[in-house]
């Protein structure tokens, strides 16, 4: 890694960084197409291509919660052509839930900086009968391992999130992990399982159309996309779940092109067209700094060290 940093050093002139990117870069994403992740994804991209001049390629490496995209980005060239959207499941609590990763969630990762920030949301299939949370958790209770939730896999934050509910509530749910968000949540409309605390932006149709009912957001104060829903915590105490998304590299990139990235992908979403198609699916606009995205990362993977701790989960 430290050799492959000292050539992209060496070879990221002032010239050839004010020409970046000269080809198309690849972005990877750890979930499948469709869900919050992906979306997040392609948004960007949008925003990012007139800027760059170059189309970046999308690809959808999936599996363990994001950490196999996240590795195949560490093991990577650092020259800014491998870039992986980087998110609190693949970011935040992989390196902390799989024991045997091929990379260090510090060393080996350089994050660039944040795209949005967005609540999961707790919804619920019509036919079960409660309207608020404190009613889901007193149906919870009367009926004990009679129901199940869908989640996004081992180790996200919709299966931690509910892992975290169940903990603070003591209900008892069972856990069906799906491949992706997008698939949970058409189960959930199918009502093939009863409950997900998942993505906003993989249920905003679905609250729309009434197909799910949303009972609270995981974040502390309440969604611009749904005013009325409540803040989970106004009914359990301690509940607070943000989800984040990011843009990361490989470890040690050159601070320079750390730099020019980032003001590209500031620029891109802050431009009204993408922050107008981030905040329809849910998603809150927030870019900034390297270093501030970088201090917000260092954060999340010890709040998440102690949940998975805590809830005794293991992946691997």
């Amino acid at each position: 890694m430290r050799r492959l940093a000292l050539i992209a050093a060496v070879s990221f002139s002032a010239a050839a960084l004010a020409q970046y990117p000269t080809k198309p870069p690849k972005l990877y994403v750890g979930f499948v197409p469709g869900g919050g992740v992906d979306q997040t994804a392609r948004i960007t991209v949008a925003g990012l291509t007139p800027i760059w001049n170059q189309q970046v390629i999308v690809e959808n490496k999936t599996g363990a919660g994001g950490t196999i995209a996240a590795e195949a980005t560490a093991r990577s060239a650092p020259d800014g052509y491998t870039l992986v959207l980087c998110n609190v499941g693949s970011h935040g609590i992989g390196p902390a839930l799989y024991k045997k990763l091929g990379y260090d969630g510090l060393s080996d990762v350089t994050p660039i900086g944040l795209i949005g920030l967005t609540p999961n949301v707790l919804a619920v299939h019509p036919s079960v009968p409660a309207t608020t949370v404190a009613e889901f958790i007193a149906y919870a209770k009367a009926n004990t391992g009679k129901l199940s939730y869908g989640s996004s896999g081992v180790g996200t934050s919709t299966h931690l999130g509910v892992e975290l509910f169940k903990s603070l509530t003591g209900v008892q749910i069972v856990h069906v992990p799906y491949k992706g968000g997008a698939a949970s949540s058409a189960d959930l409309a199918g009502g093939q399982v009863q409950l997900v605390i998942t993505n906003l932006p993989e249920q905003v149709a679905y609250i729309r159309s009434g197909r799910t009912r949303a009972l609270g957001v995981s974040t502390l104060k309440r969604s611009p996309q749904f005013p009325e829903v409540p803040s989970i915590s106004d009914t359990v105490a301690g509940y607070d779940v943000t989800v984040w998304y990011g843009l990361c590299g490989p470890g040690n990139m050159p601070r320079a092109l750390v730099a020019k990235i980032n003001a590209d992908l500031v620029k891109a979403v802050s431009s009204p067209e993408t922050s107008k198609r981030l905040a329809d699916v849910g998603i809150e606009p927030a870019p900034g700094t390297p270093e501030q995205f970088s201090t917000f990362v260092r954060a999340e993977l010890a709040k998440w060290a102690k949940v998975v701790r805590d809830a005794g989960v293991t992946a691997d």
